[in-house]
C-alpha cells in the first residue's frame, strides 16, 4: 500500500538510513566535550547568600582578578549552561545586577560570605527595595552542620 497523501510515509523513505544513530552519537560527543568544561569545587548556595566572586578581567595583554560582592537573587539552569545572578549596590544607590555561567572559565572563584534566610528561588523583589528594607536575614547554622 502507497502513502499517497505524502504523509510521514514519504518523509520517512527520504531520511537518510541511520539518521537516529548519528543524533545519538553527536549527543556523546556533546556530553563528552561538556564533561570537560565542569569545574570540579562549587561551593553550594541558593538565592538570598551574599557572594564574592572572583572574575578574571582580561585588560589589553594584562589579565587580573576583579571582586563582584553581592546577593545571589537568582540561581537557574542546570548542567553547563547553570548560571546565577548577582546584585550589588554601587555608588549613588544604583543596583548594579551580573550574571554568571558556574561552570565559566572567567570565573575564577566564587566565595559565599553569609547565607541568607528568604522564602523564594527568585529574588527580583529586591529590585525594588532599598536601604534598611533590602536586607537579608541570615540562615542560623547548628554547629556541626557546614557547607562547602
Amino acid at each position: 500500500m502507497t502513502d499517497a497523501g505524502g504523509g510521514a510515509g514519504a518523509f520517512s523513505r527520504l531520511r537518510p538510513a541511520g539518521m537516529k544513530g548519528n543524533a545519538h552519537m553527536v549527543a556523546q560527543l556533546i556530553r563528552s566535550i561538556e564533561s570537560e568544561q565542569y569545574k570540579a569545587s562549587v561551593p553550594q548556595f541558593n538565592a538570598g547568600d551574599n557572594l564574592r566572586v572572583a572574575v578574571k578581567v582580561v585588560e589589553g595583554t594584562r589579565e587580573r582578578i576583579q571582586n563582584f560582592e553581592g546577593v545571589c537573587i537568582r540561581r537557574r539552569g542546570g548542567g553547563i549552561n547553570e548560571n546565577f545572578t548577582v546584585r550589588r549596590i554601587a555608588s549613588h544607590s544604583v543596583g548594579v545586577e551580573r550574571t554568571f555561567l558556574i561552570h565559566s572559565p572567567r570565573i575564577d572563584k566564587i566565595e559565599v560570605l553569609r547565607f541568607g534566610k528568604v522564602r523564594r528561588s527568585k529574588l527580583y523583589y529586591l529590585r525594588g527595595l532599598s536601604g534598611k528594607a533590602a536586607r537579608i536575614k541570615e540562615r542560623q547554622r547548628k554547629p556541626g552542620q557546614h557547607l562547602v
